[in-house]
């Protein structure tokens, strides 16, 4: 049988056209997935980089933050150490000036209070925080300032009054004798008695009747076993007739403190202690200081 060569052309055409065809539509379908895991690829090494810049930027800001923190730990620690010194010399205070401790306790926290509000309050921003630890820590430091001159002027008040003469010389006694004219008890003629008398128990204890320092330490016609004490404010005291003096010039003295045992040594009827309050070097009636005494 005969083969039509155009007819064979044509199918032979065909046919080679389709395995074109075939091979290309092959060669689009292998290669469509590379495309897609190129691009796939790709995006998730920006995606990597990206978290990489979020993180660091991340750990930059905790190590901003953490420094901030820190620094105001350290202030914090600053005001919570003048809140305890500020605690501290107010107690102080309160003992030195005799207060109420129930009205100034100073370790509990102040009675504050207020009605409630109906609409909430705003949260503190850190600016708002700050601010507010810069006005508290002037304040602290302000009321420091205060307290510590309070405090001195107290301290000073109390130096001075414990230097000035209070009370009397002796524990237990009786006045024998007052500031003034009277009789003398051994001439019998009239002269001017210079301070009080109190007699007492011999060897009992005669005492300073107020802070100062020993000037005079020995006898003195008519006076015996005498010793003065100079104290603030030009006075000076004068303890008389001791059987036995137990300071010595120079020694420094505080209201209270045994200084020599009661006598009748110098011109004397009996056992007692002649006490002189002298101001600016003159006496002056000490019954008024022996009443200032407790």
């Amino acid at each position: 049988m005969a083969i039509d060569k155009p007819a064979t052309r044509v199918l032979l055409g065909v046919t080679l056209l389709g395995a074109a065809s075939a091979l290309v539509y092959a060669g689009y379908r292998l290669g469509e997935p590379g495309v897609v895991k190129l691009e796939h690829d790709a995006s998730l090494v920006s995606l990597k980089e990206e978290l990489a810049e979020d993180r660091q930027r991340i750990t930059e800001l905790d190590a901003q933050i953490q420094i901030h923190l820190d620094a105001l730990a350290i202030r914090l620690g600053r005001l919570q150490a003048q809140v305890v010194r500020l605690d501290a010399l107010g107690e102080r205070m309160v003992s030195r000036a005799q207060l109420d401790g129930g009205e100034f306790n100073f370790t509990e926290a102040p009675a504050i209070g207020g009605p409630e509000e109906t609409s909430e309050g705003n949260s503190l921003k850190l600016p708002e925080f700050e601010r507010l630890l810069d006005e508290l820590s002037a304040q602290l430091d302000d009321r420091a300032r205060q307290l510590d001159i309070m405090e001195e002027l107290l301290l000073n008040h109390d130096v001075k009054q414990a230097a000035l003469p209070a009370g009397k010389p002796v524990d237990s006694g009786w006045i024998s004798s007052s500031y003034g004219k009277r009789l003398h008890p051994t001439s019998g003629k009239m002269h001017f008695h210079r301070g009080m008398d109190f007699a007492g128990k011999p060897g009992s204890d005669v005492l300073a009747v107020a802070d100062g320092v020993v000037t005079w330490v020995g006898r003195k016609t008519g006076y015996g076993k005498m010793v003065e004490i100079n104290h603030a404010d030009g006075y000076a005291t004068r303890y008389a007739h001791n059987q036995e003096n137990f300071v010595k010039v120079g020694d420094r003295v505080h209201r209270g403190d045994v200084i020599a045992a009661l006598g009748s040594t110098g011109r004397t009827t009996g056992p007692h202690v002649h006490f002189e309050v002298i101001r600016d070097g003159k006496t002056v009636n000490p019954a008024k200081y022996v009443r200032a005494g407790p």
